[in-house]
């Protein structure tokens, strides 16, 4: 049997308590940069999982979102799993600068009318976008997040 090693699947999803932002992971490159990895955890592994259209929905806005409050994003990608998302970007900055950052960009979301870039042309699955649930999983996660970071 192959043995993989990946971060994730060294931590014990049973002892974290979601919702909370946390480095994953850094990598200096050969060049002298540093590419940080960061877990975004919106909810409780194996407890609330959130549903691909919000999920969908929340990954449209925070693509954007997260880049506006935050330079050298690289990425922003939905965990397989359905409970956050691993941002990842150039440089390092604390957990509580990415919280921040997280936070206004739930502002955001909360405001929102609509789910940005939401046609066949701009997405592969633009009829599973749901901002009722962006906006629901926002409020909750946004609300946790301001009780540990602000």
């Amino acid at each position: 049997m192959t043995t993989i090693k990946v971060e994730s699947f060294s931590l014990d999803h049973t002892k974290v308590h979601a919702p909370y932002v946390r480095q994953a992971g850094v990598i200096d490159t050969p060049k002298g940069d540093v590419i940080t990895k960061y877990d975004l955890r919106f909810t409780q592994p194996n407890k609330n999982i959130m549903p691909t259209g919000a999920v969908h929905a929340l990954e449209h806005f925070l693509a954007g979102f997260l880049r506006e409050e935050l330079s050298d994003v690289i990425d922003l990608s939905p965990m397989g799993c359905r409970t956050g998302f691993y941002l990842i970007r150039l440089g390092e900055a604390s957990e509580t600068e990415i919280a921040q950052a997280l936070i206004r960009s739930l502002d955001k979301i909360l405001a929102a009318d609509s789910v940005p870039a939401r046609s066949a042309v701009q997405c592969g699955n633009y009829r599973d976008l749901s901002l009722f649930g962006a906006q629901e999983y926002a409020k909750e996660v946004q609300a946790g997040l301001k009780e540990k970071y602000a």
